[in-house]
């Protein structure tokens, strides 16, 4: 489906709750562009940009990349496609992330994939990666099309290390505590609609059906400021008329 306006969204959801995979149906389905920070965080790094090397010391020191380089990476990208529509994965993660992110673009609508923990600790010790690209399986529910090999170029898959589940729960916690406050941060604008991924064919039938009734509610609403303007230019052409004569 191609789209006939602008639409503009943000994804978020805990490690091990499908979000590649869901924004993967979503940007297919309606045509938008994905923007996944974790993907141009990785690129950036391999192309030893001067970003990429400043990111990649605070990494091997143990440090989280500061908030202002990560908008400065995804601003950046952002603009190279300011006139498509998109959906946004893994940004923002913090409070001021979601501010520069207002600062330069309105969001339409957030997406907040809610998983229960349980289900995510049994769901992560499935997964398997390819490293390269970032691509993630999962045996029981988006499984490789061969047993170990990335669906794309056909190398090995891996599973992770730190795929235990006193891992897991630490990053889930680690995860709460960092983004509970982005998701307050737009409930205030009424932005997030969250979704329980407990059975997956049926919450991605549910997000495109709210996808398009989002695309119905904004067209009319875009067609309503059209009218606005339009009675104010009117109102404003006879007012003209009335003062000559």
């Amino acid at each position: 489906m191609l789209l006939q306006r602008i639409f503009r969204a943000v994804i978020m959801g805990p490690p091990g709750s499908g979000k590649g995979t869901v924004s993967g149906r979503i940007v297919k389905s309606f045509g938008l562009m994905h923007l996944s920070s974790g993907d141009l965080l990785r690129a950036n790094i391999k192309a030893k940009t001067e970003l990429g090397l400043l990111m990649k010391s605070c990494i091997d020191q143990g440090q989280l990349v500061p908030d202002d380089v990560i908008s400065r990476l995804i601003l950046t990208e952002m603009r190279n496609i300011d006139q498509s529509s998109w959906l946004l994965d893994g940004f923002p993660r913090t409070v001021s992330q979601a501010e520069s992110l207002d600062n330069v673009y309105s969001v339409d609508t957030v997406i907040n994939l809610d998983v229960p923990y349980q289900t995510i600790k049994q769901r992560l010790t499935s997964r398997w990666l390819h490293l390269p690209s970032g691509r993630v399986y999962n045996i029981d529910f988006n499984p490789p099309k061969i047993a170990g090999l990335d669906d794309v170029t056909g190398e090995p898959l891996i599973q992770r290390h730190d795929d235990t589940p006193e891992t897991v729960t630490r990053r889930l916690k680690a995860y709460e505590n960092q983004t509970q406050p982005v998701l307050e941060y737009y409930r205030c604008r009424r932005k997030p609609e969250p979704y329980k991924l407990s059975k997956k064919r049926n919450v991605l039938s549910l997000l495109t059906a709210f996808i398009f009734s989002k695309l119905k509610y904004l067209h009319m609403l875009y067609e309503h400021n059209m009218i606005q303007q339009l009675r104010h230019k009117l109102n404003k052409f006879h007012r003209h008329v009335t003062n000559r004569n």
